[in-house]
């Protein structure tokens, strides 16, 4: 692996981020896939995909833990969706009326999840926020409570105006988003007490890397319907990983309306609001109060993602996807683990979340959360073919892929064990990489 590490080079990776700056902004299409994210002179510009596997512009081939920001469970090029997808667009992609193809995704997503409707869009945040007006038509009320320990909901001003990326969002739309912490279910009465009567929604994932304390979920869903607000729940990131009905079934919670995304496409941009019907009703024709605007977008049900979809259900259903990621993230979380402890770096790195949803912590010398070791560690796996800025597994992931990113992440902790020594910055070229949500560059 070191004979291969000293070969490695983003010559031309390096130049097309360049030219990628010059074109759009930030570089990228997301932030989490941005340039401030990584180590200056590690950028790998991706070309291809298959299984576990990218390959970049400069020829390198990597094992990914990111899969496409969690969109990708089944595999990069997985060809039973690949091929659904191909077969649709021989079809048409898009129609001046509905198709057969959106009852049977709906059939098929209801039927896997639970829940009386549901409404396709491309993204997340789309559908979190038609969730939030949904609730805020249903309750007639404007204020919205977010879990302040859970990353990211929406690109919608109500959740961007809680981060110090707030330039642009007006502050009387920001201020009607409160928030609260997980676990702590004395901070979200605290919330409606100083509000009441006024709260429309509380929006939380079930879980991120934290474990929710027993009764935590109940509570909140039973204090919200005492109270008179909608749980709106995020699976984004836990639908399709924690259990095949994601984490509403997962802890056997019933929330008002769940959002979902990511995987539902395997890497095919298609999420999907799921609800209740007397609330999910009130974007549709057949009731007699005031419309609401839903969702209305031209590509909602566009062809071949929801072919996608529709194939990604049906594996989940004939196949142990689920249980695959569970078993192999916990392979892997094992041997990480002990290649932590035979390095003595026990307490300055660690694994964290469930083994289907694996995230890591790097910490300095002071043992605390560190963006320098973080950037460090980065670089020295990336340097050893492995593109890991989570350690999220996906159905690909086999053992010996995941024996060889043991062995290769093993290598990369003896330099950060060098480097909690002699000094981070001996070993780091450039700046370290930043938090996405910060106020300035």
């Amino acid at each position: 692996m070191a004979e291969a590490e000293k070969k490695q080079r983003f010559d031309l990776s390096l130049a097309l981020t360049e030219r990628l700056h010059r074109l759009i902004p930030g570089g990228a299409h997301s932030y989490a896939k941005g340039d401030d994210q990584y180590p200056v002179d590690t950028l790998p510009i991706l070309v291809r995909g298959q299984g576990c596997r990218v390959w970049d512009a400069d020829g390198n081939e990597f094992v990914e833990y990111g899969m496409g920001l969690r969109t990708v469970a089944l595999g990069h090029a997985f060809r039973p969706v690949s091929e659904a997808a191909a077969r649709q667009i021989q079809l048409g992609s898009n129609f001046s009326r509905p198709s057969v193809l959106e009852l049977k995704s709906a059939e098929a997503l209801l039927h896997l999840v639970g829940g009386d409707m549901v409404k396709f869009a491309k993204n997340g945040s789309d559908v979190m926020t038609a969730a939030l007006r949904l609730a805020r038509a249903y309750t007639g009320r404007d204020r919205v409570a977010v879990c302040a320990d859970h990353p990211f909901f929406s690109t919608g001003d109500w959740f961007i105006g809680t981060t110090p990326m707030d330039a642009g969002v007006p502050r009387a739309v920001a201020g009607l988003t409160l928030q609260f912490r997980y676990n702590d279910l004395a901070s979200l009465e605290a919330v409606f007490d100083e509000h009441p009567g006024e709260l429309a929604a509380v929006v939380l994932e079930a879980e991120t890397r934290t474990v929710p304390e027993p009764g935590f979920l109940e509570s909140v869903i039973e204090l919200g319907r005492r109270r008179g607000a909608l749980i709106i729940l995020d699976e984004m990131i836990t639908g399709f990983r924690w259990h095949n009905g994601g984490a509403r079934a997962f802890h056997q919670i019933d929330p008002d309306l769940v959002a979902y995304g990511k995987a539902l496409g395997n890497g095919f941009a298609v999420s999907a609001l799921v609800g209740r019907r007397e609330i999910m009703e009130l974007g549709g024709l057949h009731h007699s109060r005031p419309r609401v605007f839903l969702l209305s977008n031209t590509h909602g049900a566009e062809g071949p993602s929801l072919a996608a979809a529709c194939e990604v259900i049906r594996i989940y259903q004939e196949q142990p996807v689920v249980e695959t990621l569970w078993r192999q993230g916990q392979r892997l979380a094992d041997g990480v683990r002990r290649v932590v402890t035979s390095a003595g770096l026990d307490g300055y790195f660690d694994v964290v979340g469930r083994p289907c949803h694996l995230v890591y912590v790097a910490r300095d010398a002071e043992h605390q959360p560190s963006q320098a070791f973080r950037t460090l560690f980065l670089r020295e796996t990336l340097r050893r073919g492995l593109l890991m800025p989570s350690m999220v597994v996906s159905y690909a992931h086999d053992d010996a892929a995941i024996d060889s990113t043991i062995e290769r992440v093993g290598e990369a902790l003896t330099i950060y064990k060098r480097a909690l020594e002699d000094g981070v910055e001996r070993f780091l070229p450039g700046r370290p990489s930043q938090p996405v949500m910060r106020r300035f560059n």
